[in-house]
């Protein structure tokens, strides 16, 4: 039967010069093995792909990208039905991703998304650092973007009348810092720790000698006399926690103590309430950014701690008590006075005098301008910023530039990114971008943030659109530590690492967990691809490295013994090790768990989807959830979901999902290693799409890695989503595959497919609606 249908395979790839309908090889493998569910009028899985079989495959790239998926991952035909063999699945892959990229050639489109694109949260936020040298904390001032295709910078199209108000009210207190104004009044900023971190240990960019706390970026206006204000951790009965002797803690700024306070053990129980009534202290600074520490006096370890080990967490009255006092709230308020010291901001970084104030602001705003609106700018461009300079004047200078600041702040052309079509071109036309829009895609690509004066000058020039210099440009931005928003935007919104704020396991079941073990978690998975990024690693070393990123709360959570302190170390791994590469971390095994236990097809669908890029659809809508009442809960995981997914409509997705997560049930839902479940061996029997089946992770890991192609090709998917701002289409695909054969002589180098990316026709092109 093989020798029978492996010839018209070839015939296929000879005969396949020019688009038109599938070619044969195409037809033969349709017909051959796909027609019994897919044919005949059968639209299992939305796909009737007999008739499709005479029809010009232009008109339906779509539906032949997705079938060209399925067998690329060898997820068709089912493992449990006659399949090809491995060489007729390359074959016939070949055949048909030629064709539809030949189709593609002949017709290209590039797809488009929104000509008018808000800034997200994000991008705001490192707008206003790179465009006035401050770091503000946006989440004070501007809502939570929504995500659509898996990231916030997707639906950002609309300005309500609310957020238009958020906006003005975030500008207005911006340009008032930028040019070291004090308000009118004393402002406050109140800080709250989450109220599960253990506190008992020394915090990273603190002193040491000390422990608990918190490190908080913050901005003051002007110089001058502040109040901070403390208030300690208390159970509820509103006693403070952890009290059992005399402690001190202290304020400092940029590293330099600024007040020492003491914690004293009150006498009596009814003065317990009034411990920290009288935690407060002034402190003078300077203007500008700082680090606000505040954390107590370390104290020699107790007999208590080591006897705790390995369970690391002090946060819970009952069954994990504090050991000492733990802050909760930080206030500070001010200025109190101000000093008569330099302002920082715009104002003292041009050193201009304000003698001849038009032409001072004017000179300070245009090299701003520019920057904000992302091109060259003229007077036009001024005259709205000057106007409101001219009005608020009459109150000083620093009055006037705060208006007109705060007038480039709320316009249009810095909140959106705008890409207008050129007049005369008819639909449907696919034309280059401008220098100045491949300025800013590369720039809030790489950066999350506004092109530099480098971009900016270079697309005035008209060369940045020139291939070669694309590419040094792209790689100069890739070694600047403004790159690191490809960990912390797209990575955390990529691997769902922003879950983790809201997970909270059953402390009934794993009572040790705590804010400190949740932040290690995050922290590790972004060090492991911060470190596949800046060193240039092929990108399946996120799945197979072997080394992690641990520190002593992670490491005693992992049973990993050596590893001492706050900070984290680069730590190699034996082969035979239980960690290493993103599906052994405990970001990933927590966020694809329930409170209470762990789930299979959570994390078999998070693997197809972001390992794999083949993501199940939704469950039917009369599809109830794993129900304990129904299905009881002493049965094995297997066998909960065996009664669970026995419809037949559930058994298509759950044979693909299913095999994978229980590969990886040797992990509970907080990611620690288990060799027993309530006494019973864990069945960690799994398998790949491919049909393969396999025990435990080591194989699963293995079977992925075999295939570096698949991994590259779903991340790039990612990759361009996020760079492009819009969910892929059918159009983008022949690009996808076109990235990935330039990176596969290099073994997929991140570099190779982020370089491939801004290069791609979907990135430097457009298409007239």
């Amino acid at each position: 039967m093989r020798s029978f249908f492996f010839p018209f395979i070839l015939t296929g790839l000879l005969s396949a010069e020019e688009p038109g309908p599938p070619v044969e090889a195409v037809v033969n493998l349709v017909e051959f093995y796909c027609v019994d569910c897919h044919g005949g009028g059968i639209e299992k899985g939305g796909l009737d792909l007999e008739a499709l079989l005479e029809r010009p495959l232009t008109g339906h790239s779509d539906i032949w990208e997705k079938a060209l998926l399925r067998l690329d991952t060898r997820q068709m035909p089912p493992p449990d039905e006659e399949r090809p063999d491995d060489e007729e699945y390359q074959a016939i892959v070949a055949a048909l991703s030629g064709q539809l990229d030949r189709a593609a050639k002949k017709s290209p489109q590039v797809g488009r998304g929104e000509t008018l694109r808000r800034l997200t949260r994000t991008e705001y936020r490192n707008a206003v650092r790179d465009l006035l040298g401050l770091e503000v904390d946006v989440s004070e001032l501007l809502p939570k973007d929504d995500s659509s295709h898996g990231f916030d910078n997707v639906t950002v199209s609309n300005l309500s009348p609310t957020l238009l108000n958020r906006y003005l009210t975030a500008a207005q207190k911006i340009s008032r810092l930028a040019v070291g104004n004090a308000p009118a009044s004393p402002e406050g900023r109140v800080f709250r720790l989450p109220p599960d971190r253990t506190q008992e240990k020394h915090v990273p960019g603190l002193p040491l000698g000390t422990r608990g706390g918190v490190l908080l970026p913050h901005t003051f206006p002007v110089a001058g006399t502040y109040e901070v204000s403390l208030r300690l951790t208390r159970d509820r009965d509103e006693m403070v926690e952890g009290l059992y002797e005399d402690h001190e803690v202290e304020v400092l700024v940029d590293g330099e103590r600024k007040s020492l306070m003491p914690v004293s053990r009150p006498k009596g129980r009814k003065d317990f309430t009034q411990v920290d009534a009288n935690l407060k202290c002034l402190i003078e600074v300077p203007a500008g950014p700082a680090e606000l520490g505040v954390t107590f006096v370390a104290k020699p370890p107790k007999l208590l701690e080591n006897k705790r080990e390995p369970y690391d967490a002090s946060y819970n009255r009952h069954r994990h008590p504090r050991q000492s006092p733990a802050l909760y709230q930080v206030s500070i308020v001010g200025p109190m006075e101000r000093s008569e010291m330099q302002p920082f901001g715009v104002l003292a970084e041009t050193g201009l005098s304000p003698e001849d104030e038009r032409a001072a602001a004017e000179k300070i705003l245009r090299p701003l301008v520019r920057r904000a609106y992302r091109r060259e700018v003229d007077d036009e461009d001024l005259v709205r910023p000057l106007e409101f300079f001219e009005e608020a004047r009459g109150e000083g200078f620093q009055a006037g530039m705060e208006a007109a600041l705060a007038a480039v702040l709320v316009s249009p052309r810095f909140l959106f990114r705008v890409e207008d079509d050129p007049e005369g071109l008819p639909s449907g036309t696919v034309y280059p971008l401008d220098d100045f829009a491949i300025a800013s895609r590369l720039s809030f690509f790489l950066w999350s943030s506004l092109p530099d004066d480098q971009l900016l000058d270079l697309a005035a020039a008209g060369q940045l659109s020139q291939p070669e210099v694309l590419t040094r440009e792209a790689q100069r931005m890739l070694m600047d530590r403004r790159a690191d928003s490809l960990v912390t935007n797209f990575a955390d919104q990529w691997l769902h690492l922003r879950n983790l704020d809201s997970i909270a396991p059953d402390l009934r079941l794993f009572p040790d967990f705590d804010d400190n073990l949740r932040q290690s978690f995050r922290r590790e998975t972004e060090l492991l691809f911060e470190t596949v990024m800046r060193e240039d690693r092929p990108v399946v070393d996120l799945l197979t490295a072997d080394f992690t990123f641990l520190d002593e709360r992670l490491a005693v959570h992992y049973g990993i013994p050596g590893i001492y302190g706050s900070r984290f170390w680069r730590v190699p791994l034996e082969k035979d090790s239980q960690r290493g590469g993103l599906l052994r971390q405990g970001s990933f095994l927590a966020v694809s768990s329930y409170a209470n236990r762990t789930s299979p097809v959570i994390r078999g669908n998070w693997v197809l989807e972001t390992i794999l890029g083949t993501p199940t659809p939704p469950p039917p809508p009369d599809i109830p959830a794993l129900d304990d009442s129904v299905v009881s809960a002493k049965l094995p995981m297997r066998e909960r979901l065996a009664a669970h997914s026995a419809k037949p409509a559930c058994a298509t997705c759950h044979d693909l999902m299913d095999p994978i997560g229980f590969a990886l049930e040797n992990y509970d839902a907080v990611g620690r290693w288990r060799s027993f479940e309530e006494a019973v061996p864990v069945d960690s029997l799994g398998g790949l799409p491919d049909g393969r089946t396999f025990q435990g992770v080591e194989p699963l890991i293995a079977g992925l890695a075999e295939r570096p192609d698949l991994f590259a090709r779903a991340l790039t998917e990612k990759l361009l989503t996020y760079a492009l701002g819009r969910g892929l289409e059918a159009s983008d695909h022949p690009a996808v595959r076109e990235i990935l054969r330039g990176a596969a002589d290099n073994d997929y180098l991140f570099s190779e497919l982020v370089l491939g990316i801004v290069r791609s026709q979907p990135f430097t092109m457009s298409q007239t609606r």
